[in-house]
């Protein structure tokens, strides 16, 4: 069994693979003090990202789970979410008002996604 872990801290890594998998571990807006649109965008941007560091997109995307802090933000983040998931590729998703880590935080998500086979 062969796992690959990046951007590996004492308390995390951003990204695990195993068996053509990613794991991310939970992402947050690049400037916690933007709304809730612009929070979401960054923080799909920072997927984007991971993704495209080890071989996968948003095309395979297999499960995503969505923390917003107050559910009365959950369409106007709903509608950034819309805008970004490719048509016809939408993940398994799971969305809950949760507590954030820091008070100005307004949404997290945590994905899986499959990396192509070459």
């Amino acid at each position: 069994m062969t796992l690959v872990r990046h951007h590996t801290s004492e308390r995390m890594s951003r990204t695990v693979i195993h068996n053509n998998t990613v794991y991310l571990c939970g992402q947050v807006a690049e400037d916690r003090n933007q709304g809730i649109a612009e929070q979401t965008r960054t923080m799909l941007a920072k997927v984007d990202a991971l993704l495209a560091e080890v071989g996968s997109d948003r095309q395979h995307l297999l499960s995503a789970t969505i923390y917003v802090k107050d559910m009365s933000l959950f369409a106007e983040m709903n509608q950034v979410w819309d805008a970004w998931v490719p048509a016809g590729h939408a993940p398994a998703r799971a969305c809950v008002e949760a507590a954030m880590a820091s008070p100005e935080l307004l949404v997290e998500i945590s994905v899986i996604a499959a990396i192509p086979e070459a």
